[in-house]
């Protein structure tokens, strides 16, 4: 994230889609419509990991959030292989983050404090390096 470096447990989001223009001019002899391309949407992505101790990276970058001011950067998610290496790379441009989420608490239980961060992102690019 920018120049942060973080490891996460789980990712959601990672999706692209094209919109489906129609169109069809009005000599055409063809009775079904001409379908091409449009703009681009990508989805949000969820971030989740552990949540320790001094750890505050995430709700610093959320935090530094203004109104029409976004803190926005290029974010990076690597799928690792065993020795960490990257086997396939998300790029995420121009992200922000939009929510911060974490884990209820529960005395009479004894789960793991999750942190959960959401980015809204303006496009990706999916690298194999």
């Amino acid at each position: 994230m920018g120049d942060e470096e973080a490891f996460f447990q789980e990712v959601k989001g990672l999706e692209s889609e094209v919109e489906v223009l129609e169109y069809r001019h009005g000599k055409s002899k063809q009775f079904s419509a001409f379908k091409m391309p449009g703009m681009k949407k990508v989805v949000n992505v969820t971030l989740k990991k552990g949540l320790f101790s001094g750890d505050t990276k995430l709700f610093e970058w959320y935090n530094s959030n203004r109104m029409n001011r976004p803190d926005r950067r290029t974010v990076t998610i690597s799928l690792l292989n065993e020795k960490h290496e990257a086997e396939m790379v998300w790029t995420l441009l121009n992200a922000f983050p939009m929510k911060i989420e974490s884990t209820d608490f529960n005395a009479e239980q004894s789960a793991v404090a999750v942190e959960t961060l959401i980015i809204a992102h303006e496009d990706m690019i999916i690298s194999i390096p």
